[in-house]
């Protein structure tokens, strides 16, 4: 069976493990973690690993992460002790990143290998809910530096004969990302992007969406919502991966004034 790609948001640092007694999280958080948390039941059959590209790590050139299990990065500042001694302790997926690998190579993006690098933020935060039990292997792909948004649905594509191995291919961002702005100051411009990337991200030709997502910058309030467009480039893996099948809108929630969303490919 084909399994669909994903483009999910994993919230703001770790959103949704500030109670130190495992409690809930902020009930700004709560939608999105109800959606992460249903992820894998909602799949058409449980993967076997999962290929994670995410907003937090970049390199010249696409790299994949080979260690056989990882400590976490905790790449987030200024939030309580406790959030600094999470665990999700997966097994790392060395035959799934060698094989993104191949299949990148032989796209003609040369593929660099990695194996110190601990999971970020973008891996361990959104996983921990999706997958609690941490049984599903796991490996990360990084984004190229130069943020190309056309390379990375040319990658995606690449990619996407794992969707018929059992690896569930996952694009960690947010759909908006710009930090400083909140209130309510934020949310008219925030929807009338969100509603135009949503068309875009959704568009039933799968060669015009991938199309009008590449030319992400000329939608409304697109610099607002991006300043810089780290966070988005996994939807463009995503994207690339889910070929030629349909695209649905998967979650929206309001967060902190934004228009927040996931999308499923294929």
């Amino acid at each position: 069976m084909t399994l669909p790609t994903l483009f999910i948001p994993h919230g703001g640092g770790p959103c949704f493990f500030m109670d130190p007694a495992g409690g809930p999280p902020d009930p700004t958080w709560r939608p999105m973690q109800a959606y992460l948390a249903g992820l894998i039941e909602s799949l058409p059959e449980r993967p076997r690993a999962i290929l994670l590209v995410s907003g937090h790590w970049e390199e010249p050139q696409a790299t994949v992460h080979t260690g056989s299990g990882q400590p976490l990065y905790f790449d987030y500042y200024g939030f309580p002790e406790h959030t600094y001694r999470l665990r999700w302790d997966a097994p790392g997926a060395p035959d799934v990143a060698l094989r993104a690998a191949e299949l990148l190579s032989a796209a003609g993006f040369p593929a660099g290998e990695e194996r110190e690098r601990g999971w970020d933020h973008g891996v361990f935060i959104p996983m921990k809910v999706a997958v609690p039990g941490a049984e599903i292997p796991l490996a990360q792909l990084s984004l190229r530096r130069d943020l190309d948004p056309e390379a990375h649905i040319a990658m995606g594509r690449a990619l996407a004969p794992l969707r018929d191995e059992g690896v569930l291919i996952v694009g960690s961002g947010m759909s908006f990302h710009n930090l400083r702005e909140r209130g309510p100051h934020v949310t008219d411009r925030a929807a009338l992007w969100d509603a135009a990337l949503t068309d875009a991200a959704t568009d039933p030709d799968p060669a015009r969406r991938a199309a009008r997502v590449a030319a992400w910058e000329a939608l409304p309030f697109a610099r607002f919502a991006h300043p810089r467009e780290e966070h988005l480039l996994p939807l463009m893996v995503a994207l690339g991966a889910g070929g030629e099948g349909p695209a649905r809108l998967d979650h929206r929630s309001a967060v902190f004034g934004w228009a927040v969303s996931g999308y499923r490919f294929g």
